[in-house]
């Protein structure tokens, strides 16, 4: 799914098969573990990695919203129902929470909730609409948040997905009473219908969808739930791939490059941690025209930057605390500039964030909502060579590795010759400067070596006696020096 504003690609959502994000799903679950330390549990929800849940997430009917203690509400062996606020990602399991709370087209119903909360998004007029039709609804004790595609809604509108989103809160206390835990009770809408529940609404002009199926069903939900908006969603009739001809397959390819290229010359370049992600602002070839001030062209280059890093923070889904290094202004007014363009292109953003004013060194530190992986963590893998770390050991500290097993190998070794397996680029190491390395070390240890290439080896590994292509010495001017057979012409 793609998300196309102004003819830019804005957003991307990618779903494998069989790994769907399990966001809003509720299930049964078992306390595997009460950690009183960190006021949490972990939660047994039958997806591999137990769930955490914080005591502030702990909430039911009788249960106290005061300060309490974890120990004091849950206990191993005891059986909750949960629902999944974020993700697994990495190493951790999913975010939960017993704060439930069910989505409709207008309404989000919070069956242990209480009040009326309206969408921020909203007029003031619209709001206060809304809000006094829903206090004539039955809410069965919980409690009713509106959503911004509510707007417009009717009151016969809002009582129908209200009545919806009760019987289906019925259902899943039914089957709660039914099963044993870890079991799943309820599965959130498929990519394809929740995109549209989520986002379509008047400000879309078009829905494009390249499946005759997935088409059929889209047309059949906004029927039910919001028919004005049915005849916005169309079926790509078009030549080739629809996300190649809507240019989503070049946004995509781009989330996996570090640097972001920008109209005016300049450059963000986007760097991730464990802890953060940083976003360097560059000048680059943005050098201004005649005769414009410094200061001027590079509040010009931030301006462009600010709007550019929001759209990547959407595209490639990052989120988390992110600090981003603008290039330096010395006017504060140049600051406030930026910030606020900053904040008007975050107004487009669903996430929630929060932004911290740009300080004296040009930075500003923000934090982003983040509830699954983005594009680039779906379609990469750490490199088996560096393990993600980014950087790769040089040739010549392998060889020193390799030199030092070498030399462990062979103290004390009985006989003159031996044969010795290490990797090819071990062995150029070893054989440079007309064998120099190798020479000294023989002259060390008393003994010849017969070195042996073999490309499966470890790079900073040796063995003695391998099966790879030995290579061949010869003696000249009383300095060894080693070549391979292929380099001694024997093949």
């Amino acid at each position: 799914m793609a998300i196309v504003e102004d003819g830019r690609v804005a957003e991307v959502q990618i779903e494998r098969r069989g790994k769907g994000s399990v966001v809003g799903h509720i299930w049964k679950g078992r306390v595997e573990s009460v950690l009183a330390g960190m006021e949490a549990s972990f939660i047994e929800v039958g997806i591999g990695k137990n769930g955490f849940l914080h005591v502030d997430d702990v909430v039911a009917k009788g249960v106290p919203k005061r300060k309490r203690l974890i120990a004091d509400l849950l206990k191993k062996g005891d059986e909750v129902i949960v629902q999944a606020l974020k993700d697994p990602m990495g190493t951790k399991g999913a975010r939960l929470t017993m704060q439930l709370s069910l989505a409709g087209r207008f309404l989000v119903y919070v069956p242990f909730g209480d009040g009326i909360g309206i969408s921020k998004r909203l007029d003031d007029d619209e709001r206060h609409r809304l809000r006094d039709i829903c206090k004539r609804l039955p809410t069965d004790g919980g409690g009713v948040i509106v959503r911004t595609a509510a707007a417009g809604a009717s009151a016969s509108e809002l009582a129908r997905d209200l009545a919806s989103l009760n019987l289906l809160w019925k259902a899943i206390r039914e089957r709660a009473d039914k099963v044993q835990g870890p079991s799943l009770l309820y599965s959130e809408a498929d990519s394809s219908l929740k995109v549209i529940r989520d986002i379509l609404n008047e400000t879309v002009d078009e829905v494009i969808v390249d499946d005759a199926r997935q088409h059929e069903r889209i047309v059949g939900f906004l029927r039910r739930t919001s028919p004005e908006l049915a005849d916005r969603v169309r079926l790509w009739d078009g030549d080739g791939s629809l996300m190649e001809a809507q240019g989503v397959e070049a946004a995509i390819r781009s989330t996996l490059s570090r640097r972001v290229p920008l109209a005016s010359g300049g450059s963000l370049v986007i760097d991730d941690t464990e802890a953060m992600t940083v976003v360097d602002v560059n000048s680059g070839k943005n050098v201004g025209r005649g005769n414009t001030q410094l200061e001027a062209t590079i509040t010009r280059t931030n301006l462009e930057a600010a709007e550019e890093v929001v759209r990547q923070l959407r595209l490639r889904d990052i989120g988390g605390i992110i600090v981003i290094d603008f290039i330096d202004m010395d006017d504060a007014k140049n600051r406030r500039a930026v910030t606020k363009a900053l904040n008007d292109a975050l107004a487009k953003d669903r996430s929630r964030t929060f932004v911290v004013e740009i300080s004296p060194l040009g930075l500003v530190q923000m934090t982003r909502q983040n509830i699954s992986d983005g594009v680039r963590e779906i379609m990469t893998q750490a490199c088996p060579t560096c393990g993600g770390q980014g950087f790769v050991v040089s040739p010549e500290t392998h060889a020193i590795d390799a030199e030092r097993q070498i030399r462990l190998l062979l103290a004390g070794a009985d006989g003159d010759s031996h044969a010795v397996a290490v990797h090819p680029e071990v062995a150029d190491y070893l054989q440079g400067d007309d064998g120099a390395p190798l020479a000294e070390m023989e002259e060390d240890l008393g003994v010849t070596i017969a070195l042996e290439r073999d490309p499966s080896m470890a790079p900073g590994s040796a063995r003695l006696g391998g099966a790879g292509a030995p290579t061949r010495r010869r003696r000249s001017g009383g300095r060894s020096r080693s070549r391979t057979g292929a380099e001694a012409g024997t093949g």
